[in-house]
């Protein structure tokens, strides 16, 4: 397969049409027909259904479209490395991460770097442990910010000098809200909206299934969530009370809702991961450089 053709399969997904695609990419329409009927020769599979007005893939297109786009990403990122070491230090670096308030550290350093060398751009990508990883895995990302508990064993990582409460966001008219924080007892009967990575995490290395403790198996879990944004939505509609991390939810005056800790205090650990054995381009190497210069000043400070 020619990255050409993958980018004109792309081109097509994207458009819907052979017709818009032609246009977009600048070439005739006979001529990408042509493309893409080699493409499903080459294959062996059918990948388009070409309808009179739209053009639709197949069980087997919607696959390659996704492969496709990892192929093409990396083929770019791989091209722009090389740009970079021809001249000022410049290139992209790929970060991925859950909500955390400890991104407010790595933008520090994106923000220094950037008034040295306006050349390197940041692209952020937000998911849970599991998206984020995956994407490591496949060359997607160059560093991912994950939160315990998290299996890191596979990969490189830098521990940051911060830690991340746990508590419940909850509506400030619900009864729990007049205490100042709250405890497994009181959340067991409770509908409860919880982080989808927390109850995939193994038994033996989950923080709240160990501070729940008896109550874990008691527990109402109205809702499961991977990032808060949309949890927040269901907790201001009084749907239950989300299970998360400080600082990730409007708790504002103006706001509905509020923030109580968790009762005895639960914190989790927070790491930088990346692949191991990973060749850094000279843009991601001055990021992970800078990075560990920080976390070691603010450790001493600390």
């Amino acid at each position: 397969m020619e990255l050409r053709v993958l980018r004109y399969f792309l081109a097509v997904a994207r458009e819907e049409s052979i017709t818009g695609a032609a246009n977009v990419l600048h070439i005739t329409q006979p001529t990408l027909s042509r493309q893409l009927r080699d493409l499903e020769t080459e294959l062996g599979q059918k990948l388009l259904i070409r309808g009179s007005h739209r053009v639709q893939l197949t069980s087997e297109g919607m696959r390659l479209r996704k492969r496709a786009a990892e192929i093409v990403a990396m083929a770019d990122r791989t091209e722009e490395e090389f740009r970079a070491m021809q001249g000022q230090l410049a290139g992209d670096v790929y970060i991925g991460g859950g909500e955390t308030i400890a991104m407010d550290l790595i933008a520090s350093v994106c923000r220094e770097i950037g008034e040295t060398f306006p050349g390197v751009k940041w692209h952020l990508y937000s998911g849970n442990a599991e998206d984020v990883t995956e994407r490591l895995d496949k060359g997607l990302l160059d560093f991912g910010l994950l939160i315990q508990p998290t299996d890191i064993t596979r990969y490189d990582c830098l521990s940051l000098p911060a830690r991340d409460r746990w508590g419940v966001i909850l509506r400030k008219d619900h009864p729990l809200a007049a205490k100042a924080a709250v405890t497994a007892e009181d959340l067991a009967g409770e509908p409860l909206l919880f982080s989808r990575q927390a109850l995939v995490s193994r038994a033996e290395t989950n923080e709240l299934i160990r501070w729940f403790g008896p109550f874990w198996e008691k527990l109402h879990i109205a809702a499961t969530y991977n990032l808060l944004y949309n949890a927040a939505a269901l907790a201001r509609a009084g749907v239950g009370c989300a299970v998360s991390l400080e600082h990730l939810a409007d708790t504002s005056a103006e706001s509905p809702l509020c923030f109580r800790p968790l009762s005895p205090d639960l914190t989790s650990g927070l790491d930088v991961v990346w692949k191991k054995y990973q060749v850094f381009s000279p843009a991601t190497e001055l990021f992970l450089g800078r990075l560990r210069s920080h976390f070691e000043a603010a450790g001493k400070k600390a």
